[in-house]
């Protein structure tokens, strides 16, 4: 057992010892280092440890971001809308089919609604609200989704108090007309049928 005393001298002698040598190793005086020096071999070597660990999750990580839709995946979405929406390279090749029509700023919409009913910050959701209203609903905005006049005037009434859900049905509103109009001609696009194509090639290349 190694009392106090006899540590402190240890560690003593290993701060005080005189620089090595480049390339010449260190000894190891402070095999009992619990200080956590940098000057200690146990703590290089426990350093050295974590930063290939860090940068094997570093790697996995990105790995993961680059990863394509599965062909079992992009297949899913030809049978379920909703199930496309919940993919987020569905909505990403999807937003990029409704870019070529002129559209996107619909599953934009549907987008920020979305956004907003998870929002619980009574002046989030007051900001978020306001926001929506400007870039989709205001008849001056360019970027103006189609509502009927009924789900429009009670938005309006609605900006008094502003809440997470006041867009509910203009978003339903908006989900089915991309369901009922957009959807099927996205299936039969270029878009999703050359991803389509894409992936096949890559399953067969496996």
């Amino acid at each position: 057992i190694v009392s106090g005393v006899e540590m402190r001298k240890r560690q003593a002698a290993h701060i005080e010892a005189p620089p090595q040598a480049p390339g010449q190793p260190r000894p190891n005086t402070c095999c009992l280092c619990w200080c956590g020096c940098c000057k200690c071999l146990w703590n290089e070597d426990r350093i050295e440890r974590s930063e290939r660990q860090t940068c094997t999750k570093m790697d996995s990580i990105e790995a993961a971001e680059e990863q394509h839709p599965s062909l079992e995946e992009v297949l899913s979405w030809a049978r379920s809308f909703e199930m496309m929406l919940r993919s987020l390279e569905g909505r990403e090749i999807f937003r990029e089919f409704l870019r070529s029509e002129y559209s996107e700023d619909n599953l934009l919409f549907w987008l920020a609604c979305e956004d907003l009913k998870k929002e619980t910050n009574p002046s989030v959701v007051d900001e978020k609200a306001r926001i929506i209203y400007e870039d989709y609903v205001s008849i001056l905005s360019p970027k103006e989704v189609s509502l009927d006049s009924r789900v429009r005037e009670g938005i309006n009434q609605s900006l008094a108090e502003p809440s997470n859900l006041m867009y509910e049905e203009a978003q339903l509103q908006i989900y089915t007309l991309m369901h009922r109009d957009s959807f099927p001609r996205f299936l039969n696009s270029s878009v999703y049928r050359d991803l389509l194509a894409s992936r096949r090639r890559t399953c067969l290349d496996t």
